[in-house]
């Protein structure tokens, strides 16, 4: 028998469990829309029906298994699709320095099952909710309530869309779908200077670099994407203090 939670935020709260339920519940729809898109892609890349179910559960991460799709069925290197799985999802570095200081109380193997389950939309929910690091009743169960249904829907979408890949004919326009969905989650991320212009290096970049093997130019263009927009973050930030 586990013992009871002896840190103010570990204590069980339905309040805020329901509150995250009801905070995340308008994203859930488009995500599950987004793991269908996934889920289709991965069978229109080649994968096999329990190759694709291993890698939307033991990965899920929507845009890294995007983008190592195609090299997939390029056959390039293990290496390169594992780079570029990597630089694709460097975002959840930041997102585990933001929210280890809400948790790293917790053992291991929690923080490890909240890390694999956590989302863009879930992290950004819970530290609108909880900006401050200081311990506070409810923090474990808004973030559950945000995690779990946000993984359910994502798996429920991306299993129907592995399911349906093999029957739906490409006419339908899953490519043109994927490309609003990737669109939907970069607009939103666009707003700052610094992303935009870290947007349109890669964009100029991924065209003049389109002719390299193994659809490297991919992985070049968010490479120096990241690199431009962290650049032009540090150059602004350093113009407002020197002109404060």
């Amino acid at each position: 028998m586990s013992s009871p939670p002896t840190h103010l935020s570990d204590i069980p709260d339905p309040d805020a469990y329901r509150a995250a339920l009801k905070v995340g519940l308008p994203s859930l729809f488009g995500i599950c829309a987004w793991g269908l898109v996934v889920g289709v892609a991965m069978i229109k890349s080649g994968l096999s029906v329990p190759q694709a179910l291993g890698m939307t559960l033991l990965t899920f991460a929507g845009s890294a298994q995007l983008a190592s799709l195609p090299l997939i069925a390029a056959g390039a290197p293990v290496w390169v699709v594992f780079v570029t799985a990597l630089v694709v999802n460097l975002r959840f570095v930041i997102f585990s320095v933001l929210m280890a200081p809400h948790f790293a109380h917790l053992p291991w193997r929690q923080r490890l099952l909240y890390g694999y389950s956590s989302g863009d939309f879930s992290v950004a929910l819970f530290l609108q909710r909880y900006p401050e690091e200081a311990p506070a009743p409810g923090k474990l169960s808004f973030l559950k309530g945000l995690l779990w249904p946000n993984w359910a829907a994502w798996q429920s979408g991306s299993i129907v869309g592995i399911l349906l890949g093999a029957v739906v004919p490409s006419a339908w326009g899953l490519e043109f779908a994927g490309s609003l969905a990737i669109l939907c989650i970069l607009v939103p991320l666009t707003a700052s200077r610094p992303a935009l212009l870290g947007v349109l290096v890669a964009a100029a970049v991924s065209i003049l670099a389109a002719g390299l093997p193994y659809k490297l130019g991919m992985l070049a263009a968010v490479l120096v994407g990241m690199l431009t927009a962290m650049l032009a973050e540090e150059m602004g930030a350093a113009w407002k203090a020197k002109h404060r």
